[in-house]
């Protein structure tokens, strides 16, 4: 069974960073793009990050040159660093895994149970 779990979210004020960090347990699979979502209050769900299991990068315009995402395939682990963190990144922060079974075809996606950022001014 493929589980995630977040750790790391918290209290900053704006201008200070965090990091959020996310493990993969289970077998019979691998993962492919790994990445993180977020949900602000009363917002839709808006993907922050991803990394392709090459090591290819994406990130949504409004976190661009602020977060950072990478991830450890020997470990299944993807983490990211947030930086200059502002108000509005105030959210429930999501990890995300698309994921190979061995033995059965097609792609999967799973997401953690989510962990809380919230941002002072």
């Amino acid at each position: 069974q493929v589980r995630l779990v977040e750790s790391g979210g918290g209290l900053v004020q704006a201008g200070g960073s965090l990091r959020l960090s996310c493990v993969v347990s289970g077998s019979g699979f691998s993962i492919n793009v790994m990445g993180w979502d977020r949900q602000a209050p009363k917002k839709q769900r808006e993907l922050v990050a991803t990394v392709s299991s090459d090591g290819i990068v994406k990130y949504a315009d409004s976190v661009k040159g602020r977060f950072t995402i990478s991830r450890d395939n020997a470990q299944n682990t993807v983490d990211l660093h947030m930086s200059s963190l502002k108000p509005e990144d105030t959210a429930d922060y999501y990890c995300n895994a698309v994921i190979s079974y061995y033995d059965i075809p097609g792609t999967y996606t799973y997401w953690g149970q989510g962990t809380q950022v919230t941002v002072s001014s």
